[in-house]
């Protein structure tokens, strides 16, 4: 079936169009990275650059590092831009841009998130690594798709009566993390975590300056909530929607946090950039180390 023009939409030169790059420039392993000032603190590990791209918040640079072809793309913050992003690079990957018809042989990408995040649990150290292996979305993007098959429900479920969760707010929905790839990124010097993704920094996450919020304890009831011998470890914005999404559309995906804050001490890193250049070189050494 052909797709429509308003529903997939190029630029005049053939890209996609927010991310204004074209398959050519996507490589199978792709990095995420909130911030644009971050994808040249990935790349300039690479061994050769072969491109570089900028539209918007969204900065793509696909190079090689150790002769692996990696891609590096910013996607800015929260989940509604995520939405842009996974559904544009599947579309680079797995849509014939020209005949604008889906392909026949579906292409797995693999989409690691490198991102800072803040710890909830006052045992979780300033300054470690946190790889969400499973992740809880406060925003309502999923539910706009037919997702049931990929959510875990007896966990959202779970949640919702030991967070006496509000009607007003979205359901949220809980994804996992993919497991081989969850399982190979870990080692000694980081720990598994469950990540709440939340749809603002301020009030959503229980920061207060001069809003009061609906429910002052929130915090405080994520940390405590418990199923299966998995707690609550960290908060962020992106996680859930990359997992749902990734799982979805046939990709595999996980999240790794460079615990910047803490939350339940009040602590903040001293040097947050040398934290998330440490989880940088970590990652991409653990990408490579896939094959050899």
């Amino acid at each position: 079936m052909v797709i429509a023009n308003s529903e997939l939409i190029l630029n005049e030169d053939g890209s996609i169009y927010h991310l204004n790059i074209k398959p050519e420039h996507l490589a199978q392993t792709i990095i995420t990275v909130g911030d644009p000032d971050r994808v040249e603190q990935v790349t300039q590990y690479f061994d050769h650059i072969e491109c570089k791209i900028k539209k918007r918040e969204f900065h793509t640079q696909t190079g090689t590092y150790k002769n692996h072809r990696i891609t590096v793309i910013s996607t800015g913050i929260g989940t509604d831009n995520i939405d842009i992003v996974f559904n544009e690079l599947d579309a680079l990957a797995n849509i014939d841009l020209v005949n604008r018809e889906v392909k026949k042989d579906h292409t797995s990408l693999q989409i690691i998130r490198i991102g800072t995040s803040g710890a909830i649990q006052a045992d979780i150290p300033i300054d470690s690594f946190v790889i969400s292996e499973m992740a809880i979305g406060f925003d309502s993007l999923l539910h706009f798709y037919d997702s049931k098959n990929v959510q875990l429900q007896e966990v959202s479920n779970a949640l919702l009566k030991h967070l006496d969760w509000d009607e007003n707010k979205s359901v949220p929905y809980v994804v996992a993390s993919d497991q081989k790839l969850s399982n190979h990124m870990q080692s000694k010097i980081t720990r598994k975590g469950v990540t709440v993704t939340n749809v603002g920094f301020y009030g959503p996450q229980g920061r207060v300056l001069r809003l009061p919020l609906q429910d002052k304890e929130l915090n405080k009831k994520m940390a405590s909530f418990e199923y299966n011998n998995k707690r609550i470890t960290n908060l962020e914005m992106e996680t859930a929607a990359i997992y749902g999404l990734a799982k979805l559309l046939g990709h595999e995906a996980i999240s790794m946090n460079a615990i910047i804050a803490n939350r339940a001490t009040g602590e903040f890193s001293q040097n947050p950039k040398k934290v998330v250049d440490r989880l940088i070189q970590y990652t991409l050494d653990k990408i490579v180390s896939q094959t050899s």
